[in-house]
């Protein structure tokens, strides 16, 4: 009994204590306030789905964040159009592709110039859309320097972590076609990972609810039956003495 309403009490508090986990871990769309907003600057950091394909068949799913620059990514998988991938000459985009693109994804690498000036020579060159490898494996927040002005940038800019972009890199390398999709699905209004959470405490509480009543019930009926068995044989005992000469 006891034990039992110990263990739903911790449930429930281990439960709860963990719901912000979840929330920040779950979270696709984050604000941070202090990263510089600005007119043309003032996205929200999303995560990013990019989707690939190799010769036309599905392949390889990387995940990057969006830059507080550009226009923003589509919601809807369905709306994402699948866009060949391409690697910028030079690699880092700090200068004007030598090339002309035809609304390709460019992917460049990090450093040498500010992401915008990678984006704007990007956009420039006829890009739908940029694709930032970061030179560690972790994300980087891209945002804009405090006294930029050139900020009327129409491409989605994403960053993707090393790994992604050297895998990328050899698909590209190989000679294969790549294509990408990128979107940005949003967050459902209710997670179903804390709905269950939620269900499996409530369902502990009523196991242990029933169990309690049930035990008690039990130990009643059983209470119940040793008085019973104890006052026959008391009656009986009675008898024997009165039968007694």
């Amino acid at each position: 009994m006891d034990f039992l309403r110990i263990t739903s009490v911790i449930f429930i508090c281990g439960v709860l204590l963990n719901f912000p986990a979840i929330v920040t871990a779950g979270d696709i769309v984050h604000d941070d306030d202090l990263a510089p907003k600005k007119p043309g600057c003032e996205n929200d950091f999303v995560l990013v789905k990019v989707q690939t394909w190799i010769n036309g068949e599905e392949d390889a799913e990387f995940v990057g964040v969006g830059a507080r620059f550009g226009t923003t990514i589509v919601s809807k998988e369905k709306n994402a159009q699948q866009t060949p991938l391409t690697l910028s000459d030079p690699q880092d985009c700090c200068m004007p592709p030598r090339k002309k693109l035809s609304g390709e994804v460019v992917m460049v690498d990090r450093g040498h110039c500010k992401f915008t000036t990678k984006a704007n020579n990007a956009e420039a060159a006829g890009a739908s859309a940029i694709l930032i490898v970061n030179n560690q494996k972790e994300l980087y927040k891209m945002v804009c320097d405090p006294g930029e002005t050139d900020l009327d940038i129409h491409i989605p800019a994403v960053m993707l972590p090393q790994d992604a972009g050297i895998t990328l890199n050899k698909m590209l390398l190989n000679g294969t076609s790549v294509t990408v999709q990128l979107y940005s699905p949003k967050r459902p209004v209710v997670d179903i990972a804390e709905v269950f959470l939620w269900l499996m405490a409530v369902g502990t509480i009523l196991c242990g609810s029933y169990w309690s009543a049930w035990s008690a019930r039990e130990a009643a009926i059983e209470q119940d039956k040793l008085l019973k068995d104890a006052s026959e044989k008391s009656f009986q005992i009675l008898e024997l003495v009165i039968q007694a000469p």
